[in-house]
C-alpha cells in the first residue's frame, strides 16, 4: 500500500444490524480479526443508532488474518472486500473475501 486512499473499500455489507451500515459501510476503516479460520469484522457494532461518516465508504484499515491470501504485512491487498453473515450463527459480520492460503 502506498497511501491510505489505496486501502481496499468495503464494496458490500449485508449486515443490517451494524450501526455503521446504512446503504453501505460508513466506518472510516474496518478491522478484520477472528480466530479458528473465521475472519470477523471486529468493527461491527450491534446498535440501532447509525454512525460513521456519511460521505465515507468504509475501507480495510487492518487485517489480523495473516493466513489469508490477500494479507500482505497485515494489510489487505484485495481490491475490495464484502462483509456479511458468517458460516455459524455466532458470526454476525465476517469478511466474505477471506480465503485461507
Amino acid at each position: 500500500m502506498s497511501a491510505l486512499l489505496d486501502l481496499p473499500h468495503v464494496s458490500e455489507c449485508s449486515v443490517a444490524s451494524c450501526g455503521y451500515n446504512h446503504d453501505g459501510c460508513h466506518a472510516g476503516a474496518v478491522t478484520v480479526a477472528g480466530h479458528a479460520g473465521a475472519a470477523e469484522c471486529v468493527t461491527f457494532i450491534p446498535l440501532s443508532a447509525k454512525g460513521g461518516l456519511d460521505k465515507v465508504v468504509g475501507q480495510v484499515g487492518a487485517c489480523q488474518r495473516s493466513e489469508c491470501v490477500h494479507n500482505v504485512a497485515l494489510e489487505c491487498s484485495a481490491s475490495s472486500i464484502r462483509i456479511g453473515a458468517g458460516a455459524s450463527t455466532d458470526d454476525l459480520a465476517d469478511c466474505l473475501t477471506y480465503t485461507a492460503r
